[in-house]
């Protein structure tokens, strides 16, 4: 899969699902100390996410998603063995009971 720079609350929560399915981690990041309700968030701690297996998916978030984005390729150059994203809109949009059902087909 290619990683984008930014993926909305719909394709983290999306692309989520389909990666661990996979065995692919994806954890959500807070950079500002301001967890997100009804979400499982990491406070973004360096060492620890460091620590976590090889080819995990960082997604970044902030207030509005406009510092994640522009401080991307410093989390980028700091985690080089993983894929780091930034929440477009950050916890700004985020909607608390949106929710990813499966396809019906």
């Amino acid at each position: 899969m290619k990683y984008p720079n930014e993926w909305t609350q719909k394709e983290f929560l999306q692309n989520k699902e389909r990666l661990e399915a996979d065995g692919v981690k994806v954890i959500l990041v807070d950079t500002i100390l301001s967890p997100i309700e009804k979400a499982d968030t990491f406070v973004y701690n360096p060492f620890l996410l460091s620590q976590e297996a090889e080819g995990t998916v960082f997604v970044f978030y902030c207030d509005s998603g406009k510092a994640t984005l522009n401080r991307l390729q410093e989390y980028k150059e700091k985690f080089p063995l993983h894929h780091c994203i930034s929440l477009k809109g950050g916890r700004g949009y985020w909607r608390k009971n949106m929710m990813v059902l499966p396809d019906n087909e």
